[in-house]
């Protein structure tokens, strides 16, 4: 029998530990997001339709960025156990500077449209972070404002080749005199993907007051006080804007950007400069043999082709053709800081963050950022811990396997890169072989394909 007694007044004192209310709002909500998805979920509250589904949306049926979370989520790691980690290192150098975490903010248009804070809030949080920043050119704040909100830290510059090529030479050399260290050119846009949403939403640049927009704006005022009161979008490329997001990017961009256009680019930027956009293993080798510095791995969040292929499923293929000449790297899809680790176990020497970025900038503004940034670090340091491992360099492929879902009836011809270690002569020859379109295939993969443990 327990024996029971009166409760001892202290004791219960003891017990009753009440926490401290939080009275400000913003910080309130902020706490309460544990992971992107709890971001994502109070940027669907406080945002209106329009403006959360461009974020939110992809291309067509949406199957790629479907897949390419998926392919995260079918990850199944290997731990180590009795591996003591009494001291953790998260940091990376990239592209010739260093990064605190191995991820950085990737480049966003129209990000004042989400919050009005917009690049301003992710350059000055990612200087605060210790990673780089990436402008896009279709951004909503200057080069220059985004130098001036992250002075000291590395800051990024995507650029799209525009119909009118002196545009695109001009913001190139405008980065390089702001002192932005990197140049992410990207290939994968020569026309705007079908995002649905945003024609079902009718979303355009500027936003047209609708009966729809203002019935959704009631429950969200607040945001169209801070649209409505602070300084007029300011583009760092456009200079005339009018019509949906499609219909910019159609006028604004070239569907024959070339090799040619990347020459030209190369001569013209003095810092790294890495192609944005890469989907297959031929192209990956085809650019590093054009001398570029890096790759990333992407399928542009699967807003333009649906059904690409799936970044992750792509990287160790990469890897093993070009990661000893060129730094690889991936977006599209990263919820968790369990795939940025996933991600550098299979060779990525750093990651890009798009959507997770935004979902905490709609949040709530700079906080919002910042809050994304600690969730993904306390993820990153969690899972390496309970892999045992201390710092990036130890994770392996043998930490981790894919699980495929989806699995290819065939495989298309994948070149054989010559390993850097052969004579120079053989390198050149197999370029030479690699213009010819003469490399050797790979085998199809297996039905789980299996890359650690």
């Amino acid at each position: 029998m327990v024996q029971r007694q009166l409760p001892n007044p202290i004791e219960l004192l003891e017990l009753m530990q009440f926490k401290k209310p939080e009275l400000n709002g913003r910080t309130r909500r902020l706490q309460s997001a544990l992971t992107i998805y709890d971001l994502r979920a109070i940027a669907k509250r406080r945002t209106p339709k329009a403006a959360f589904d461009y974020t939110d949306g992809a291309a067509e049926g949406e199957l790629s960025l479907a897949r390419a979370r998926q392919a995260f989520e079918d990850v199944e790691f290997h731990p180590g156990v009795l591996r003591p980690v009494p001291e953790l290192d998260t940091s990376v150098e990239v592209l010739g500077g260093p990064s605190a975490l191995p991820f950085g903010i990737a480049p966003t248009g129209f990000t004042r449209l989400m919050q009005t804070e917009g690049e301003v809030a992710g350059a000055a949080a990612a200087g605060t972070a210790g990673i780089p920043f990436t402008l896009s050119t279709l951004g909503t704040t200057s080069i220059e404002g985004v130098k001036a909100a992250n002075p000291d830290g590395r800051n990024w510059f995507q650029l799209y080749v525009m119909r009118d090529r002196e545009i695109s030479y001009a913001l190139a050399q405008r980065a390089a005199a702001s002192g932005f260290d990197t140049l992410l050119f990207t290939v994968d846009t020569p026309v705007a993907g079908a995002r649905l949403r945003d024609k079902r939403n009718g979303f355009s640049i500027p936003p047209q007051l609708t009966v729809g927009t203002i019935v959704n704006a009631i429950p969200r005022p607040w945001w169209w006080f801070d649209f409505l009161t602070t300084p007029k979008l300011e583009f760092a490329s456009l200079s005339s804007t009018g019509g949906t997001v499609g219909e910019l990017l159609d006028a604004a961009m070239d569907p024959t950007i070339s090799y040619d256009d990347l020459a030209v680019i190369r001569d013209l930027w003095p810092g790294k400069i890495v192609v944005k956009g890469v989907q297959t293993v031929e192209d990956s080798v085809r650019l590093v043999d054009a001398g570029v510095d890096g790759i990333v791995l992407s399928n542009h969040g699967g807003r333009q082709l649906d059904r690409a292929p799936i970044p992750f499923h792509l990287l160790p293929k990469v890897v093993k053709e070009v990661g000893e000449d060129a730094t690889v790297m991936i977006d599209t899809g990263i919820m968790n800081g369990a795939d940025i680790v996933a991600s550098i176990a299979l060779g990525a020497k750093f990651t890009l963050i798009g959507r997770a970025y935004l979902y905490g900038l709609m949040a709530g503004g700079r906080q919002g950022v910042d809050r994304t940034i600690a969730i993904l670090r306390s993820e990153i340091e969690r899972t390496m811990k309970l892999l045992g491992v201390a710092t990036l360099a130890e994770l392996q492929p043998r930490h981790i396997t894919q699980l495929q879902r989806l699995i290819p009836v065939g495989s298309p011809s994948v070149p054989a890169r010559t390993p850097r270690t052969t004579q120079a002569a053989a390198k050149t020859t197999a370029r030479v072989s690699a213009a010819n379109g003469s490399r050797a295939a790979n085998p199809a993969p297996p039905d789980i394909e299996v890359t650690g443990g």
